[in-house]
């Protein structure tokens, strides 16, 4: 059990290797994993999101994790249901006796846990994406800053979710929200870092594990099974390219050249995000990504008091 913090939080950008980390630290600490990544809550969605399940089992034991495969692919999970699903294990978790590991790189995600925010389910405005559906992403973009500051770049990634965000953002102007009582969480903080040249080169090449371990073959079963292109254009990132490539859009090396760049830029809203957090006051301690693994383990100990 922890006395000082009740939450370890273990972030950084893609391709960090933050699963591994907060695997051998959960069993170390006999503690639970809660994901904190906006994808890896759907069903058969696994390479494409980086699952990396196997990192679970350690020597044999299984390191207990929640919210990953909670919802079929098509379903519009959101920021509202996370917070909400978060609450719900992690008073679970701690009820137990239990140490909670929030582990991912989805920043909203992470803030909406720490931080106490005040979100409402937004209801479906019929008249409001009528009056949108013949706008482009730019005229989009420019009604959604005239409502908040874009600090989610992520909602102008297709048409759909900047109207949903716009949706969002209009019924948010209009309506006083009820504060939920939630529990105090007092978190510590862990960033896995590595350097520009470091975060690219791992990408590209863990982009190429993917696609040889069959990262195309599972979005041709996600299709197959019913989940539509305009779903995995929504998804964005591996999904949306995947679609573009087995609609016949894009040959192999666009699907490759363009996914690696668009992962590239992803990675770069990522840190921009954690940027912002410590700017805003939230202290990330940094994690040389180099360092070996039990350096890593040790190094997060020694600093939460263990």
């Amino acid at each position: 059990m922890l006395t000082k913090y009740n939450l370890i939080v273990i972030t950084g950008a893609t391709a960090g290797g933050k699963t591994s980390v907060a695997a051998n630290l959960a069993l170390k600490l006999d503690a639970e994993i809660i994901s904190a990544d906006s994808r890896q809550i759907y069903r058969g969605m696994d390479i494409g999101t980086g699952k990396d399940l196997e990192d679970y089992t350690i020597n044999g034991i299984q390191i207990p994790y929640h919210l990953i495969n909670i919802a079929d692919a098509g379903y519009k999970y959101n920021v509202f249901e996370f917070r909400k699903d978060f609450f719900r294990v992690y008073s679970d978790i701690v009820s137990r006796g239990k140490t909670a590991i929030l582990c991912g790189g989805t920043g909203l995600y992470i803030e909406s846990a720490i931080k106490n925010y005040e979100l409402v389910k937004v209801p479906v405005n019929e008249k409001l994406r009528k009056n949108l559906e013949n706008l482009d992403i730019t005229e989009l973009e420019k009604i959604l800053v005239s409502y908040k500051k874009m600090h989610n770049r992520s909602d102008l990634d297709t048409t759909k979710r900047a109207i949903r965000a716009i949706e969002i953002a209009e019924y948010y102007s209009r309506n006083e929200h009820v504060k939920e009582e939630t529990p105090e969480i007092k978190p510590v903080i862990f960033g896995i870092y590595f350097d520009r040249d470091q975060r690219r080169s791992r990408i590209t090449e863990r982009l190429k594990q993917r696609l040889e371990n069959g990262m195309i073959e599972e979005a041709q079963r996600l299709l197959d099974s019913g989940v539509t292109h305009e779903d995995m254009e929504y998804y964005g990132l591996e999904y949306k390219f995947l679609s573009w490539y087995l609609s016949g859009k894009i040959s192999y090396d666009e699907l490759f050249a363009g996914l690696n760049t668009a992962i590239h830029q992803f990675s770069k809203r990522q840190m921009t995000w954690f940027r912002k957090m410590e700017k805003d006051g939230t202290k990330i301690h940094w994690i040389d990504g180099n360092l070996s693994l039990e350096e890593k383990i040790r190094n997060i100990m020694k600093l939460i008091e263990i």
